[in-house]
């Protein structure tokens, strides 16, 4: 959606790319031609071999991508899991990365500052109806105060969703979040201009890895005090508006 140069944007765990906030599509898509592919196995794209999604897999993916619409080089913005594969690509590819956002993300490995343990298991926590599973997800994503709300008002829309996603796809994204933390990651050689934005109230991605991920791709970061780790669904216009003047 959107005219301008094309930015691509990576969604993250059990999101397909239809699963963006609105708001803040259309704060991007007024400077850009947005992409929004959907991952392996999510939306329109086909899972294949579960036992071969990987992080890096799923970068290969974009790169395939990038050669079909035949774009050399561009802007990438990733959110959660969605920043995993961003900085996958921006390893794998250099060339094809003029610059990187990273939304509520870390740099996986041993710098990554990891969630309780409690949170990863309500989050890949597949029991109970689409409905409780939306509940549960919404919980996780937001702030206390603006959960009820939010499952108020969405989480039928989220739970339609959910039924419509294979447990065997969400399990093989779970292994794949867990790989990229279990091994180190490699250090950019040449990084692209980085921007690391975060929720300050994230709880399945702690807001300390805001600055672990400037720290590594030498970049800037910047915090949302009261948001939760959906920051681009809770403040869509700032955080557009901060992406389009960074991109710029």
């Amino acid at each position: 959606m959107g005219q301008g140069p094309p930015l691509l944007l990576v969604n993250g765990y059990a999101a397909s790319g239809a699963d963006w906030d609105p708001t803040f599509l259309g704060g991007l898509a007024g400077a850009f031609e947005v992409l929004c592919p959907d991952n392996r196995g999510f939306g329109g794209s086909e899972l294949g071999a579960a036992e071969g999604l990987t992080i890096e897999a799923m970068a290969a993916d974009l790169e395939a991508l990038l050669d079909e619409r035949g774009l050399e080089r561009l802007p990438v913005v990733g959110w959660s899991m969605g920043g995993f594969i961003a900085q996958a690509l921006a390893l794998r590819a250099p060339g094809r990365v003029s610059a990187l956002a990273l939304l509520g993300t870390d740099p996986g490995g041993a710098a990554a500052i990891p969630p309780d343990s409690a949170v990863w298991s309500r989050l890949t926590d597949h029991s109970g109806t689409p409905r409780e599973q939306a509940s549960r997800l919404i919980a996780l994503l937001f702030p206390s105060e603006l959960a009820p709300r939010i499952d108020r008002e969405f989480g039928e829309l989220v739970a339609t969703a959910r039924t419509q996603i294979s447990p065997q796809a969400l399990r093989a994204q779970e292994a794949a979040m867990e790989a990229w933390h279990a091994v180190e990651q490699a250090s950019p050689q040449q990084p692209p201009p980085v921007l690391a934005l975060h929720g300050g109230r994230d709880v399945v991605i702690p807001a300390s890895n805001a600055g672990a991920l400037a720290d590594r791709w030498r970049g800037e970061f910047d915090l949302f005090p009261g948001a939760g780790h959906a920051v681009m669904a809770q403040e869509p216009q700032r955080v557009a508006t901060l992406v389009r003047a960074f991109l710029a």
